[in-house]
């Protein structure tokens, strides 16, 4: 069996390659990841997950975004809509884009560094959850999840944990 590639970036945000995830997470490769907020129709509340423990990163930790990787070939926009309909089983809805930041960071000793792209949906349908990827999930306002936020030993995604603030303030000052 192959091994999955993933869209290699430069520092920059311009796609150069692709290369086999596990070298990008060994060797801390710039990537890119897009991740999409599902909040309520209103707007009122965030849809929050648990990551399963086989995750080959940030196993088992919680997170307010449905994402993964871009594919090569792929756009952030086509794998935010790929990855929301793999995770939560939501498709169809038009996708909002929201932020864009690079992450320089660690994970598990190693570097990681990302460029992430996020994007919101309005969605009051039914979730559905990938078995493989996803526990548990429940909704949220902004308060509770900016609360949970502040404790630093909760465990969050920390990539997401960099957008999340942004992302929140978006909401409350379009």
């Amino acid at each position: 069996m192959t091994e999955e590639l993933v869209s290699v970036y430069d520092a920059d945000g311009n796609v150069i390659g692709a290369q086999p995830r596990s070298r990008v997470y060994a060797e801390g490769l710039w990537h890119a990841s897009a991740g999409v907020l599902v909040r309520s129709a209103d707007g009122a509340r965030v849809y929050v997950h648990r990551r399963t423990m086989t995750k080959a990163v940030f196993a088992g930790m919680h997170d307010c975004l449905a994402g993964g990787v871009v594919d090569p070939g792929e756009t952030p926009l086509q794998a935010a809509t790929r990855e929301l309909a793999e995770e939560l089983g939501i498709s169809g809805p038009p996708l909002t884009a929201l932020a864009s930041v690079a992450w320089d960071g660690q994970w598990a000793g190693k570097p990681m560094r990302c460029h992430l792209f996020a994007y919101e949906v309005r969605w009051d349908g039914p979730v559905h959850h990938q078995p493989e990827e996803i526990v548990d999930g429940w909704w949220w306002t902004d308060e509770e999840l900016a609360t949970h936020l502040a404790d630093p030993d909760w465990p969050f995604v920390p990539d997401t944990r960099v957008l999340v603030p942004q992302l929140l303030r978006l909401r409350q000052h379009p």
